[in-house]
């Protein structure tokens, strides 16, 4: 019978224990378990609550079972229903008696809290360092391409030029942010659920400080009810993930582009790409493809917690126990998606002779003709509809605008010429564009100075 069935008369169905058991998936939460388990004891102790015998002969049992289940020594089953009970009770038969006691003052609603806590903050802390790992590979290929000229595109259509130093410092901030959304979140996640109990506290004397320094945590949580209700945290986690999954997506569908034999713009190494079964020549950017797939599987933990969340009462239900499944499947796809995109990255050649002709297309230099013109005293909307039907000369013309006389020009407005345009060379477009945050190479050097210098420190306060 189950350590909860008392009251009961019954034994649960069995389909019902294999429906109702969670032991499945939250048997990875062992070492935090057995952690908040530990504290506890050894607060209750402190408290006179259990004598300090009594402590350390559960301290001594709990690390006989850490050790087994670590082995492989220990295999759980649905009879066990989850990590908590399957723990309690190998105490109970391993140390007797005293092994009833562990439990005192406490609930599984807090209890599976505080084990969640713990993973979350681990593992939280363990994607920050992936992805300051990844800005690590940005930054590189920033100083690596910083003056090497590409297309920069608006409606997938050509714009304006840019270097890629400057393409890889915008993507540099994408993921700053996701580092920023986190290290906020933990400042939220880290405190301290155990002693809530079920939803009130207790009338034992814990002390929940002392549980929470013990496992931590910054301090114990602020109020009963609303902690055994909360799975804010799970949340606010999951919609950091998703969107950084989707800053990787975003990034991975380029690479797809990029890698098309239209474009031709990157190399990516073999061993990020597989072949095809049927057509010997590919080389499909399948690792890329895939990075965008499990963008949608992680957008779909955030999608089903807030759904199981939406209609339930305070303070705890059974519905939280769908909870750690969205959480794990979300970290394990987060981490190993970082991790992976930084490798590929890394790995991964921008191909100039393949770039630099493409510059010759789409009148990349337009945007500059009209500013040009608007410092020569034109009016901007006046600036914007000559340099329009320059474009539209030039396209009749089968010509670029660095290549209209003053003799074309004069058609569409006798009162430029070739030197109102200035220096239109696609160089001179790109170096001229110093505003802070542009892409002139004397900018973008700005930009991974200011990058790095944040990355290092973020690195030293985190590590």
């Amino acid at each position: 019978m189950a350590l909860w069935s008392g009251r009961f008369e019954k034994d649960m169905d069995q389909i019902v224990k294999q429906y109702n058991a969670s032991i499945g998936f939250d048997q990875r939460l062992y070492n935090y378990d057995i952690n908040g388990s530990i504290a506890h004891v050894t607060m209750l102790a402190t408290q006179n609550i259990i004598t300090e015998e009594e402590r350390d002969i559960i301290i001594g049992g709990l690390e006989q079972i850490r050790t087994g289940i670590a082995n492989g020594e220990i295999v759980f089953t649905y009879e066990d229903e989850d990590i908590h009970m399957a723990i309690e009770s190998r105490l109970i038969q391993l140390v007797g008696d005293v092994g009833k006691k562990v439990h005192t003052g406490r609930a599984r609603n807090d209890q599976s809290a505080v084990d969640v806590k713990q993973y979350l903050c681990f593992e939280l802390r363990e994607i920050v360092k992936e992805l300051i790992e990844l800005e690590k590979v940005i930054l590189q290929k920033a100083q690596q391409y910083k003056e090497q000229i590409t297309v920069g595109f608006t409606h997938i259509q050509h714009a304006q030029p840019i270097t890629l130093g400057f393409m890889f410092m915008g993507y540099f901030q994408m993921f700053k942010r996701d580092i920023q959304r986190l290290m906020d979140a933990y400042e939220r996640i880290n405190f301290c659920p155990l002693g809530t109990c079920a939803l009130a506290g207790t009338t034992i004397p814990l002390d929940r400080h002392m549980t929470s320094q013990l496992l931590g945590f910054a301090g114990p949580t602020e109020n009963a009810m609303d902690t055994v209700s909360d799975r804010d945290y799970i949340l606010e986690f999951l919609s950091t993930a998703s969107i950084s999954m989707m800053h990787l997506s975003r990034w991975a569908e380029e690479f797809t582009w990029w890698n098309s034999t239209e474009f031709s713009y990157i190399a990516i190494d073999d061993s990020f790409c597989t072949g095809s079964s049927m057509m010997p020549q590919k080389k499909n950017p399948d690792i890329a493809e895939l990075l965008r797939g499990k963008c949608g599987r992680v957008y779909g933990d955030l999608m089903g917690m807030l759904t199981v969340m939406k209609g339930t009462p305070m303070t705890y239900n059974k519905d939280f126990q769908e909870d750690k499944e969205y959480l794990f499947d979300a970290v394990d796809t987060w981490k190993a998606s970082v991790t992976i995109f930084a490798k590929m990255l890394k790995k991964t050649e921008y191909r100039m002779d393949k770039i630099a002709p493409q510059l010759e297309r789409g009148f990349l230099n337009a945007t500059d003709v009209a500013e040009n013109l608007v410092m020569a005293g034109v009016p901007f909307r006046e600036a914007h509809h000559i340099t329009g039907r320059l474009v539209k000369l030039c396209e009749n013309k089968g010509c670029n605008l660095e290549d209209l006389t003053d003799e074309d020009i004069k058609t569409v407005n006798p009162d430029i010429s070739r030197a109102t345009l200035g220096d239109i060379t696609i160089k001179a477009c790109v170096e001229n564009r110093k505003t802070f945050g542009g892409t002139a190479p004397s900018e973008v050097e700005r930009q991974i100075a200011n990058g790095t210098a944040w990355l290092d420190y973020t690195e030293k306060e985190w590590s």
